[in-house]
């Protein structure tokens, strides 16, 4: 198939690559820690398998990023999509810590190479029809597919188990999941077209010299992410959002298992409340331009406001141990981070040429990854301790502190000439 001719043909693939994408991770996120639960694992040993997960981001979310700017992005956003398939395989098979640790592994292999090629590659496709254009509203189009995505995953990972019934009932979802990875496969082999010039000698030749070339690549990026301010910032909340993820990712299916007082119940509700939440946090991407303009077309007021609705979202999770209370926090708190990452979003893409730029996007997911280590390292003790409502009261206050880091970003995203001509200003 050949390339997308306007933007508006770009963000319709973006969208559909993004939305087969996210599927399959709906259909396991609702029963991850419950399918573990159930073979023997612990709370404790839950946290400790994602913050394995978070540590194999760290280690490689760049270089993969790297991987995908001098390589291409279709190679590595199949090979991520490979390994996303094979790890569900084994997850849903495992039967002791170690099994699931080898999952886990495999998933965050295939989850640092898939993190930013496809929207790398969608900015590019914009920016080579139109160098001026915003890309704000494809990107609010892009979390609202990723939502979406989630959210019919989850509805059907959630009830999955209870309808079926059984022992290894909870594992279903996982085996879905591999299946469609195929079909993301076939429909990123079709869809993702790159214009790349060719390389010369044997294929051999050129991945190790793509190989050579990540370091330069990566160092780049990281020296701007260093160097200029608004990425530093961009970075910082998009760390603050990640342990914000924790609370509702590893608390959220104990709290509405408890609600429902049954585990396969509980994975039923929890789908469900999961799905209304992604499908909010969709619609909260695609508001995020409106309410860029309602306040003045300033990103900086309006990640303000979302950082603050966040936090007050989480702190009603710590309210009444009543079922309605409860997922009416946890939807608003998707509303609030479903909206503000394509504002982050636009403004890391102002800051970096098409060189780095999946690298970028890297850097967003490996922040984000830093903060749920971070989550996943001081919340279970914190629980042990001191219950549940402590656990989500203490992320709540850490994400809403987050409006003072927003009110420092810049408070537009137009593109900035000296970033984009490979000058990092460092200011605002």
């Amino acid at each position: 198939m050949t390339a997308p001719q306007t933007v508006r043909a770009a963000t319709r693939r973006l969208v559909g690559l993004t939305a087969l994408r996210w599927l399959p991770v709906g259909l396991t996120t609702p029963i991850m820690v419950l399918l573990a639960q159930s073979r023997g694992l612990t709370l404790a040993e839950i946290g400790l398998l994602f913050t394995v997960h978070g540590a194999v981001v760290i280690l490689l979310e760049l270089p993969t990023g790297g991987l995908a700017d001098v390589l291409g992005r279709r190679p590595v956003v199949v090979a991520g999509a490979v390994l996303h398939l094979v790890s569900c395989v084994v997850y849903a098979t495992a039967t002791s810590t170690a099994g699931f640790l080898v999952g886990v592994l495999l998933l965050g292999l295939g989850r640092v190479l898939d993190s930013g090629p496809v929207e790398a590659w969608y900015v590019d496709t914009v920016h080579a029809l139109d160098p001026d254009a915003d890309v704000a509203p494809g990107l609010a189009k892009h979390s609202a597919a990723d939502g979406g995505g989630l959210a019919l995953g989850a509805v059907v990972g959630g009830f999955l188990p209870g309808l079926l019934g059984g022992g290894n009932a909870l594992a279903v979802p996982y085996l879905a999941a591999a299946v469609l990875d195929l079909v993301f496969i076939a429909a990123v082999l079709r869809l993702l077209t790159e214009d790349r010039p060719p390389r010369e000698g044997s294929a051999r030749a050129a991945l190790a010299g793509g190989l050579r070339a990540v370091p330069a690549t990566v160092g780049g990026a990281v020296r701007l992410s260093v160097t200029d301010g608004p990425m530093r910032l961009v970075l910082l909340l998009t760390a603050l959002g990640g342990v914000g993820l924790v609370a509702c990712e590893l608390l959220g299916p104990v709290r509405f298992s408890e609600l429902a007082g049954d585990p396969d119940d509980g994975a039923a509700v929890y789908g469900v409340v999961l799905a209304v939440s992604f499908a909010a946090a969709a619609v909260g991407a695609v508001a995020a331009p409106a309410l860029r303009r309602l306040l003045r077309g300033s990103t900086r007021a309006a990640c303000a406001v979302l950082s603050v609705l966040g936090g007050l979202a989480l702190a009603v999770l710590a309210g009444p141990d009543l079922l309605l209370v409860a997922a009416t926090g946890f939807v608003l708190h998707y509303v609030a981070h479903g909206a503000a990452w394509p504002l982050l979003s636009a403004i890391l893409h102002t800051r970096v040429t098409a060189a780095h730029r999946a690298t970028a996007v890297s850097a967003m997911s490996l922040a984000m990854a830093l903060g749920g280590i971070l989550g996943n390292v001081a919340v279970p003790p914190l629980v042990a301790h001191a219950g549940l409502d402590a656990g989500f009261l203490a992320v709540a206050v850490v994400v809403g502190l987050g409006a003072i880091v927003c009110l420092r970003l810049p408070r537009t995203t137009v593109r900035d000439t000296a970033v984009v001509t490979g000058e990092a200003s460092g200011g605002y």
